[in-house]
């Protein structure tokens, strides 16, 4: 079984518009972290990411907290996380995929990782993969209480939809959205066979420069921007969603606005190792034009993903475009009053 359990990814979910209704149904918090299965045997453990990567030594401190559990044999299905003042830092995590070992301890001593967990897939050696997610939420609480140690958290759970649509409108930062599982569904690793709902928000952002496509001379993607604190337009993220016959008039628009710097905070960055100059290169524009864009995460003051075009904003003064009208990260110490004891 052990074989057999490492080699499969977690299980998965689907993206719907809202939340299933009627009887029958847990919801969770949809973490914004690293998921992984956390495997203990004796004083081995393994943490496997999503994608079947080996996780364990970019996270030493969890390691060392799960081998001080009580109970020396079980597989939990889990998220990471670290908190960084009094916010979730999914940039704090990203930092730890480094490959000098000296750094990782250091980060570990200074921003400790926990480990959220959510399923309980096995435990001494009894394999809960085949028995209904009531049985295993049952059986995840009572292992919480007899194993818990710094480090390691209970991810809460609802069978009530009124109490999950609350989180889902505090989602956004910590919370990535909720889950919805069938209380009678077995574990099913790879499938998707959740039901995942996400926050979705709008912003008016500054165009501040824009991308040339990679194998034309007509727009790729529109840079955008949000004025800080101080009055700088900051780079927050971008949208490639332009409609194709539009794209040739646009071009003809932006370049008729190319003037530097167009970002004059936080502007987007040069080459990496995963880009080319090519791919990196943009156009700064005079900060006229605003466009009103579909998002769903913000983490360090920026867009995670993509956004998606929805109109441009003539009627919409530049300088309004702020960061005031993004929704606020949820705090760590919000977690009480969110979710009660």
């Amino acid at each position: 079984m052990k074989k057999e359990l490492d080699t499969l990814s977690p299980m998965e979910a689907l993206l719907a518009a809202e939340l299933p209704t009627g009887e029958g149904w847990q919801y969770e918090p949809k973490w914004d972290g690293f998921r992984c299965l956390a495997r203990r045997e004796g004083d081995e453990v393994t943490l496997t990411s999503k994608s079947g990567k080996p996780l364990a030594r970019y996270f030493p401190e969890v390691v060392d907290m799960l081998r001080g559990t009580t109970q020396k044999r079980f597989l939990l299905d889990g998220e990471l996380v670290i908190s960084v003042g009094d916010a979730l830092s999914f940039d704090a995590l990203q930092l730890r995929l480094h490959p000098a070992e000296s750094r990782i301890r250091k980060l570990a001593g200074e921003t400790p990782a926990e480990l959220m967990a959510f399923d309980l897939l096995e435990v001494a050696s009894e394999s809960l993969v085949d028995r209904p997610l009531g049985d295993r939420r049952a059986a995840l609480e009572q292992f919480f209480a007899a194993n818990a140690v710094p480090g390691m958290r209970l991810s809460p759970a609802t069978t009530d939809r009124k109490a999950a649509l609350g989180w889902l409108h505090r989602s956004g930062g910590a919370l990535d959205g909720v889950i919805a599982k069938r209380l009678d569904l077995g574990y099913r690793f790879g499938k998707r066979a959740m039901i995942k709902v996400k926050q979705q928000r709008t912003a008016d952002c500054v165009v501040g420069g824009f991308r040339y496509a990679e194998k034309k001379r007509e727009v790729g993607s529109l840079l955008l921007g949000l004025y800080n604190e101080q009055g700088l337009l900051d780079h927050v993220g971008f949208t490639s969603a332009i409609p194709a016959k539009e794209r040739p008039a646009l071009t003809k628009e932006l370049e008729l606005l190319i003037e530097p710097p167009g970002f004059t905070g936080s502007a987007p960055g040069g080459p990496s190792r995963w880009n080319t100059e090519r791919s990196m290169a943009w156009e700064p524009l005079n900060p006229e034009l605003v466009v009103e864009v579909r998002y769903d995460q913000v983490t360090g003051r920026r867009f995670r993903h993509g956004t998606g075009f929805l109109r441009w904003r003539p009627d919409k003064d530049p300088n309004q475009c702020t960061f005031e009208q993004l929704a606020p990260e949820l705090r760590p110490s919000e977690l009480k009053e969110l979710f009660g004891p």
